[in-house]
């Protein structure tokens, strides 16, 4: 059989019509089930943003942890901004995992002056075993853990801390928003936090668990973070695989949209490439640790997120596989097969939805910054952008995260300075 029959032929097979019918149902059925799981947490208490919630009887001292490797250009502006955190009692503490650049100098005045405490490793191990090797030099029972390169809300432990009053509470994930806003690509980035990120986060906490902390700011309690052996190092992404191990551990973990911080986002191609890259291989590397997940009852709690995200993948690859051989009928002459299936007023159906979840998130973030509605416009480019790169880096990475199982005792290593940094 020739290439064109082959391609023909696989289009009027069952496989290639429930590729077909999957690639059209999953945008739209969880695009709804986002937007009405996110507006029931933001109706249940995120609506009533009074001040006075934030208001403690006692202050326990917060250790803001920042691990640090070759940040010369924004270590200080960072410090500053955590200087500015509107919360009485507070440390601060720097791990230096042996930056090359001058990273210790810029660090130096605020130890001078007493506001900052450096610890500094001789190698470099990456940012896992930075915060393993800090986490037991730090006095305060609540970590919170920072980003080099954000810079916190005054306000960020006012909203966080109060969640600890539960026992049961290990973490508290904050809201990250993109400050670099100048390329298309950042403000389509800006577009994703608000309308995906923030959003589904609303909605995980409505399902019973959240699939990952934000890296870039969450805060810990310490002995927690001790009772489920610290962070892997071995891991990509040591966020979603802490996520999951307090989770496991029957650990509250939250979200607290009105925790804000400023972070830079990558603003070149090569450089989100990379970052997500990371991030896709980091996602199935924790899927394929947790997997047994699926198969105990007493860890059901976990199954929407997880099932979630195996939708998820599976449409990114659903998206290649029809974008490539749509294109190969194409070039040897032939129309696609199969529109039939789908009704033809679908893809405006989609087109709608997904614009209908994009200005759902724009509506709930502007309380917070509300320049991000001036972006919306956007909204045109992401599906043609985003939605293709997203799913071929997720096509890429995911084989590598399931095939390559880390080994436990090893490290991953900083890949970055900073523009592809993640």
């Amino acid at each position: 059989m020739d290439a064109t029959g082959a391609i023909l032929r696989f289009q009027e097979s069952w496989p290639y019509l429930a590729i077909l019918l999957f690639f059209a149902l999953y945008p739209v059925v969880s695009s709804l089930v986002w937007i009405s799981t996110a507006l029931m947490y933001y109706w249940r208490g995120e609506r009533r943003n009074d001040p006075e919630e934030a208001v403690l009887e006692e202050y326990p001292l917060v250790t803001v942890l920042v691990p640090v490797f070759c940040e010369q250009r924004v270590i200080a502006r960072t410090i500053e901004g955590i200087l500015e955190i509107d919360y009485p009692f507070k440390e601060i503490v720097v791990v230096d995992d042996a930056s090359t650049d001058g990273t210790a100098v810029e660090i130096a005045p605020f130890v001078a002056r007493g506001q900052v405490r450096l610890v500094r490793k001789r190698h470099n191990e990456g940012k896992a075993m930075a915060l393993n090797d800090a986490l037991p030099l730090v006095n305060g029972e609540i970590v919170l853990i920072m980003d080099a390169d954000a810079y916190p809300d005054p306000g960020i432990l006012r909203w966080m801390v109060p969640h600890f009053q539960s026992a049961r509470v290990a973490a508290v994930t904050g809201n990250p928003r993109v400050a670099n806003r100048q390329t298309l690509l950042a403000k389509l980035q800006l577009i994703e936090f608000a309308s995906i990120v923030s959003l589904l986060r609303r909605a995980q906490r409505v399902w019973g668990r959240i699939l990952t902390m934000s890296g870039v700011v969450g805060a810990f309690r310490r002995s927690a973070l001790i009772d489920v052996g610290l962070y892997s190092p071995e891991m990509a992404t040591e966020d979603i695989d802490m996520t999951w191990k307090l989770q496991r551990a029957f650990y509250d973990v939250r979200y607290e949209p009105r925790a804000l911080v400023w972070m830079q986002v990558p603003s070149t191609l090569r450089g989100l490439w990379r970052q997500r890259l990371r991030w896709a291989r980091g996602l199935a590397q924790v899927l394929r640790r947790n997997e047994d997940v699926l198969r105990r009852w007493r860890h059901r709690r976990h199954w929407p997120v997880f099932i979630e995200a195996i939708f998820s993948i599976s449409w990114a690859y659903c998206v290649v596989i029809l974008i490539g051989l749509w294109s190969a009928s194409l070039a040897v002459g032939y129309a696609p097969v199969g529109v039939s299936p789908i009704p033809n007023w679908w893809g405006m159906l989609i087109g709608t939805t997904c614009l209908l979840q994009l200005l759902v998130g724009i509506l709930l973030e502007r309380r917070y910054d509300p320049s991000v509605s001036r972006f919306y416009y956007v909204a045109v480019f992401y599906p043609i952008v985003y939605w293709m790169l997203m799913a071929l880096v997720t096509v890429v990475a995911t084989p590598r995260g399931i095939v390559r199982v880390p080994r436990r005792g090893t490290v991953t290593r900083w890949r970055t300075p900073r523009e592809a940094a993640g």
